[in-house]
């Protein structure tokens, strides 16, 4: 071989440096990689990520419901409330103005942290300090320094704008880093939290109640609020630090994590998790209204809370059992328990088979079954036996937003604008609950229990012709697949083979396995 010969076979050291950062994105990806690289980077966000939002949504219903506590401790005194004042600040956490409050924010709340994510600025930050967690401590802070009945009720109904971010926010961000696959029991845990508080808050709020009394010339009350807002804050503050942004810019991932969890939810969907550079938090919204999947969605969410509407009520009807406060407490913890119990096991087989609705549906019958029991006697066993089937009717509702995610992944505009749209137009049932289950009904509540079933009879149909729609599509999908895509779409398409390192052709074939999950 001649000399020159020899000196062309050889590489030139600009070829070697130029080519050296592509390897070191893709390094994660190779074949004797992936499998395990994965599996680390699934654990750092279950680590990290999940014990953050487990954390604050405890404490969000903690100090949701933290307001039907304070009574037996002055409240009423201290603020000169009489009777029907104090039942319109207890009901007001449920009623028109908490949810009207509530669900109206919901919507626009959820669209910063898209703009943030594909912008300068971070959701960690718009949940954490910004708006979210931060300011609804200081409203449950402020709580503490009210003087009569117009002040709680402005620091109440403040308190809806913020939270209103949280629980879309939150499930916003999860569906940006875990796959179809991992979601369900992900998101399932996250919703057990509010499971979990209805067991614990009156726990929590006995002991702070118990041994703060006359502290400072303070009430016992008013102290509950402040240790209650100071701990919110300082998560939120936490928040900042701990919670990542998204698979682009989370700064403690290395480079290679950052692009291996890019590709995770390209192939996931077939396509990159990201919006096109011309698409608007506006035009999200607009592509979700116009998604007849959203409406139905939204209709099934706002019909299933209401038949589900009974644990605004839960203490009262456990207290028809007849025992003292102490063994009532204990005994209403007790469903709670087994609730959360059956919806992680619900959530994990989810995960397993890829089967929604039936996950949902089926939990909403076996409420159905004990609302029959409780129409049928009204005996204590019977009764007690009928709390633990309704209590399960929220292993259903704590996989709708996972649904909706599944069934509207992408653009990510679109889908945190759906999120949104759900969870807040759900939350009208929680609004007609609050009427639903009258005194005057008691102490066998039959009209109230009449309604809640004839409005899981209506979730279970709206899912069915969900689960329709989400097939036919996939049957389009079947025809479509190999045609020539154009528009945005291909954009898409070319974006995902870019960040997996492969064509375009190859990348269409990996999109053949894409499929809605029904």
């Amino acid at each position: 071989m001649s000399f020159d010969s020899e000196k062309k076979s050889k590489p030139s050291p600009e070829s070697v440096v130029t080519a050296q950062p592509v390897p070191d994105n893709f390094i994660l990806l190779t074949e004797e990689n992936r499998e395990g690289e994965e599996r680390k980077l699934v654990r750092k966000l279950d680590l990290r990520l999940m014990p953050t939002v487990l954390v604050i949504y405890l404490i969000n219903y903690i100090d949701r419901i933290a307001i039907t506590a304070i009574r037996v401790k002055g409240i009423e005194t201290d603020l000169h409330l009489t009777d029907v004042q104090y039942y319109t600040l207890l009901t007001g956490r449920c009623s028109a103005l908490y949810t009207s409050c509530y669900r109206s924010a919901q919507i626009p709340s959820n669209m910063p942290p898209v703009m943030f994510v594909r912008t300068v600025c971070r959701p960690s930050f718009y949940i954490g300090a910004s708006s979210c967690i931060v300011a609804w401590g200081l409203s449950s802070v402020l709580t503490g320094v009210t003087k009569n009945f117009a002040d709680i009720i402005a620091c109440r109904l403040f308190i809806g704008l913020p939270e209103a971010a949280f629980y879309p926010g939150a499930m916003y961000l999860l569906s940006r880093w875990y796959t179809k696959k991992e979601l369900a029991l992900r998101s399932a845990i996250f919703y057990v939290c509010l499971l979990i508080s209805n067991a614990l808050s009156s726990w929590i709020a006995a002991g702070i109640l118990g041994n703060t009394q006359g502290k400072l010339g303070i009430s016992a009350w008013r102290w509950l609020f402040f240790v209650e807002g100071a701990i919110t804050m300082f998560f939120g503050l936490l928040t900042m630090w701990v919670l990542p942004d998204s698979p682009y810019n989370t700064e403690w991932l290395s480079s290679a994590e950052r692009h291996l969890a890019q590709v995770r939810l390209a192939e996931d969907a077939g396509e990159a998790d990201q919006d096109s550079l011309d698409t608007t938090i506006f035009e999200g919204f607009n592509l979700a209204i116009r998604d007849p999947k959203v409406w139905i969605f939204m209709m099934m969410s706002c019909s299933q809370l209401l038949g589900l509407s009974f644990i605004n009520f839960f203490p009262t009807l456990t207290a028809i059992l007849g025992y003292d406060t102490t063994v009532t407490l204990l005994m209403a913890a007790l469903p709670w328990v087994f609730a959360s119990i059956c919806c992680v096991v619900n959530a994990w087989n989810c995960d397993r088979t890829g089967e929604h609705y039936l996950h949902l549906a089926s939990w909403w019958w076996v409420a159905i079954l004990g609302y029959f029991i409780s129409l049928a006697t009204m005996s204590t066993g019977g009764r007690y036996l009928s709390l633990f089937l309704v209590t399960t009717g929220y292993c259903g509702f704590a996989l709708t937003l996972t649904w909706v995610s599944n069934a509207v992944p992408r653009p990510p505009a679109k889908r945190s604008a759906a999120i949104g749209l759900v969870n807040g137009f759900g939350n009208l049932g929680n609004l007609m609950g609050s009427y639903i289950w009258q005194a005057s009904w008691g102490p066998e509540y039959h009209q109230s229990m009449i309604i809640a079933i004839c409005s899981l009879v209506l979730s279970t149909f709206l899912g069915l012709i969900i689960r329709q729609m989400l097939i036919r599509e996939n049957s389009q999908m079947d025809r479509l697949d190999w045609e020539l895509l154009e528009g945005p779409e291909r954009d898409h398409i070319h974006e995902a083979a870019r960040l997996e390192g492969i064509t375009f052709e190859e990348a269409m074939r990996r999109r053949k396995g894409f499929r809605y999950l029904y």
